[in-house]
């Protein structure tokens, strides 16, 4: 028996072809994610004063930056398969991509680049997670249509379940039945932890900036761990019963430790005074 209300998802994950190129759902929504996520990272650099042409530069840099960790990274992962079939690496309008490369491939290649041109970092990586965590969240959503990551089997109401042969996901649906739509809990988790990022830089973090890129960050990996559990497409480590992700999840709450310390005991940055009123204009008195 199917699970009450159980989600169909009965598209092809190929929209179109063009050519030898393949247009995917999934490849849609990442190009999608990429330029609403630039565009919600140059509106939070305005709001906080970061100059507007660094803020262009770090993007052009990171955005190929995350293109080529998530698609490094997701090979790495399955080696098996690509170490006999080379070419397929380069097929990424084919989807294949894991976020963790794309988070950071994107953060260091920017970094470099804002060390190279002394650009203020701190600042940057703030603006940065508003792009990242969108992206993520906006990309998810063809992950959803494309059926492009296998969860466990389950019988909650909200199952998804593919029904179109070219869905990475249908054979599995065929054998494992309706399954966990992990990748929608992320994308769900991803808008928490935007959520999180305009209250923190717009709040108790103003005055400290680079903190905001650690609420992210951590964020992040806390939740991308415990969604991982409901994953079996993730390769195993060498470590027991701990994925590649989850292993990225924890090393990277464990390296945060340090810098955020160090942020945390930097002087809070002061207020900026008030607009002085224009020249010529006469106060108004009520009583």
């Amino acid at each position: 028996m199917l699970p009450f209300l159980v989600i169909t998802i009965p598209w092809s994950p190929n929209i179109v072809k063009l050519g030898p190129f393949l247009i995917t759902w999934h490849g849609l929504f990442t190009a999608v994610g990429i330029l609403v996520g630039v565009q919600l990272s140059l509106w939070a650099g305005r709001k906080i004063g970061y100059d507007e042409d660094d803020a262009y530069s770090l993007a052009l840099v990171g955005v190929p930056s995350g293109i080529i960790g998530a698609r490094g990274m997701f090979v790495w992962e399955h080696w098996a398969y690509y170490g006999q079939n080379p070419l397929d690496i380069l097929a990424i309008q084919e989807g294949g991509i894991s976020i963790w490369g794309a988070v950071l491939g994107g953060v260091l290649g920017s970094l470099l680049f804002a060390i190279w041109r002394g650009y203020e970092i701190r600042k940057g990586l703030d603006i940065a997670s508003f792009g990242l965590i969108t992206g993520m969240a906006i990309g998810r959503i063809g992950d959803l249509i494309n059926g492009e990551h296998l969860a466990r089997a389950t019988n909650l109401p909200w199952a998804v379940l593919y029904t179109h042969p070219n869905s990475p996901a249908f054979q599995y649906s065929l054998t494992a039945g309706p399954h966990h739509p992990a990748t929608t809990y992320e994308m769900i988790g991803d808008l928490v932890i935007l959520a999180a990022l305009f209250y923190f830089m717009f709040g108790p973090l103003r005055r400290r900036p680079g903190l905001t890129f650690f609420v992210f960050l951590v964020g992040y990996s806390v939740m991308r761990y415990a969604v991982t559990f409901l994953r079996v497409d993730s390769a195993q480590t060498l470590l027991p019963g701990m994925t590649v992700p989850q292993l990225v999840s924890f090393l990277t709450v464990i390296g945060s430790l340090v810098p955020i310390v160090y942020l945390w005991r930097q002087p809070p940055l002061e207020e900026a005074p008030p607009a002085p009123e224009p020249p010529g204009r006469v106060p108004v008195r009520r009583g």
